[in-house]
């Protein structure tokens, strides 16, 4: 088929080699403008950008799809499906209705469970016990088109939002190869009215942990922050990122250090497994610990 691909980040590489992979023409990538980086915060294409230009692909990445030549533009590619990934703009009607079979979408949830910008992160610090891969036929509304394949995947007790990012980014790339090759035999299926959410985007006031807080909400966080923005505490007048987690025994006072990395939550406590010190690598707990100990609380 002849395709758009448009996503951005890490997660929407592995769909793009496995539709070039599957012979799709790829008559256009659509990513996000390159973003100022590093230290000398110069432009720096993203993720998606690099990935196209290695396979020689064209990329477009406007500010904005809501211009006419935008979408003059679009509309020229004479497109049978658009693919759509953590792409970061929003579709007008007119792009959305340019391609022969729409635009279909690889969303990272069960919908209409967590809709919008943040679905791995929002399953794990919510506890729950299994998200999935959804490919939906794009609609004007945040999320809310007809699915046409669902496949759930339990999430794991100890679970990271980067461990989970990378399982869910090859399931979503094998579905929409599938998706694609049986386009003309799937049956959209409405999404219910009931159980939807909404996966807000994270805010980094978010990100402070609040060790009055019980335990496994602590540890959900902890895990479902991780590798961004990552959980906080201060340690020592250093504020760590703390970067995984499981949850342990022990009573104590709210950020009380039980033994070693075990922290004393408002209702039982958590073994910090992973942490980041600023400006260092992260490491686990024993790297972290070695040559120093914690202080009697944390902050």
């Amino acid at each position: 088929m002849k395709l758009a691909f448009m996503g951005s980040p890490e997660f929407s590489v592995p769909v793009l080699d496995a539709l070039v992979e599957a012979g799709h023409e790829i008559a256009a990538v659509y990513c996000q403008p390159p973003r100022p980086a590093g230290r000398g915060k110069k432009d720096r294409p993203g993720p998606v950008h690099m990935r196209a230009a290695e396979l020689g692909l064209e990329v477009r990445h406007p500010a904005s799809l809501k211009g006419e030549d935008e979408r003059a533009e679009f509309a020229a590619l004479d497109l049978d499906a658009a693919v759509v990934v953590a792409y970061g703009l929003i579709l007008p009607q007119a792009i959305l209705d340019a391609p022969k079979h729409g635009c279909l979408n690889i969303h990272a949830s069960l919908l209409p469970r967590w809709r919008g910008a943040a679905p791995i992160h929002r399953a794990i610090m919510a506890g729950d016990a299994e998200t999935g891969i959804c490919i939906m036929q794009m609609e004007a509304g945040l999320d809310t088109g007809p699915v046409l394949l669902r496949e759930a995947t339990a999430i794991g007790i100890e679970e990271t939002t980067l461990q989970l990012h990378d399982r869910l980014a090859p399931m979503g790339a094998r579905m929409i190869v599938q998706a694609l090759a049986q386009l003309d035999e799937l049956l959209p299926e409405p999404q219910a009215e009931d159980g939807v959410t909404y996966a807000e985007k994270i805010l980094k006031d978010e990100a402070r942990i609040d060790w009055s807080k019980p335990a496994i909400e602590v540890d959900r966080l902890i895990r479902g922050l991780s590798p961004f923005p990552g959980a906080k505490c201060d340690i020592a007048g250093e504020q760590v990122k703390l970067l995984g987690s499981r949850l342990a025994d022990g009573i104590g006072a709210p950020g009380q250090v039980l033994s070693r990395m075990t922290i004393a939550c408002g209702n039982g406590a958590v073994e910090i497994t992973r942490a980041q010190r600023p400006g260092k690598k992260a490491m686990s707990s024993e790297d972290f610990l070695r040559g120093s100990k914690l202080p009697e609380f944390l902050g």
